[in-house]
């Protein structure tokens, strides 16, 4: 059994508050040359040889206008060529977290997204308060009916140097809004003064799981250094259920025979389940268009 930094069972902590902090899931060994391999692909994507990045302005895809960087997109990508990336993806330590988390065992984990969080070089930039699966005009009827279906997947940040970027209400992620929250995520989403949020802080290698459908906001501050590991992973429970929310980041280079054989032995049934998703929601191409 894994247990966060409070020695809680992590299962418990996420099901009771929507999020938890975990240590430990980066090998010492591999912690510097996931710093190094970031650096690398920061610098790639800030002088703009790499296409795949998030851009100050734009809080979810696609990312077109801009230059200044808030995140790097798809690490696990051939052409970024960083192994790293996967090595980790695949570990032990984070795989076993997961399934502690989805209650599921590794061969019916489903590889998904894996990102980078950085910090812009030339602006401050907020997100806003939002839920992934629940716009903010749903009614409390269609919010509530949202809220009670199945992620079948879990996501997180894991912090190579301190972070204190995310905000979250906790215990939010099982109810619907209160008349306060509905009014400040459609009338004043980037607000400081969401009743009971909280700000997550993550030491150096510290890691926080969060159901997505909590209340949560992030705010990137150019002057603070920051490379956090953003990623998700599915269980084949759900079916495709997961497929448009995954495809509408382009994900058609992952279909290649470069991308297959560039992953560990220990992603080559995730990756196997990954396809059969995108077969069985039509999407062989593994694209979709943006929900947002």
């Amino acid at each position: 059994m894994i247990t966060d930094i409070n020695n809680n069972p992590i299962r418990d902590s996420i099901i009771k508050d929507g999020y938890v902090v975990i240590d430990g899931l980066i090998p010492t060994e591999s912690f510097q040359k996931l710093i190094e391999a970031c650096d690398r692909a920061v610098d790639r994507a800030r002088r703009g040889d790499w296409q795949y990045r998030r851009l100050v302005g734009t809080q979810f895809p696609p990312w077109k206008e801009g230059t200044d960087v808030w995140g790097v997109q798809h690490l696990m990508h051939p052409d970024l060529g960083e192994s790293e990336f996967a090595e980790w993806y695949g570990s032990d330590q984070l795989q076993n977290a997961v399934c502690d988390l989805l209650g599921t065992t590794r061969p019916e984990l489903q590889l998904e997204l894996f990102n980078l969080l950085i910090n812009p070089r030339d602006s401050d930039f907020d997100l806003t308060w939002h839920r992934d699966t629940v716009p903010a005009e749903a009614t409390e009827e269609e919010e509530a009916k949202i809220l009670t279906e199945s992620h079948y997947g879990t996501q997180w940040n894991t912090a190579l140097y301190q972070d204190e970027c995310l905000y979250v209400v906790p215990q939010s992620h099982r109810r619907v809004r209160t008349e306060r929250e509905r009014e400040i995520t459609i009338h004043d989403p980037k607000s400081h003064e969401m009743p009971n949020m909280l700000k997550v802080v993550l030491k150096p290698g510290q890691t926080v799981f969060y159901d997505n459908n909590i209340l949560h906001r992030a705010a990137y501050n150019k002057a603070n250094k920051r490379a956090t590991l953003h990623a998700c992973m599915g269980t084949i429970a759900g079916g495709d259920h997961r497929a448009k929310s995954l495809f509408q980041h382009g994900l058609g280079w992952m279909s290649s025979p470069e991308f297959k054989d560039s992953l560990p032995a220990s992603l080559t049934q995730s990756y196997k389940n990954t396809l059969d998703m995108a077969e069985s929601a039509g999407l062989t191409k593994m694209e979709a268009a943006p929900i947002h």
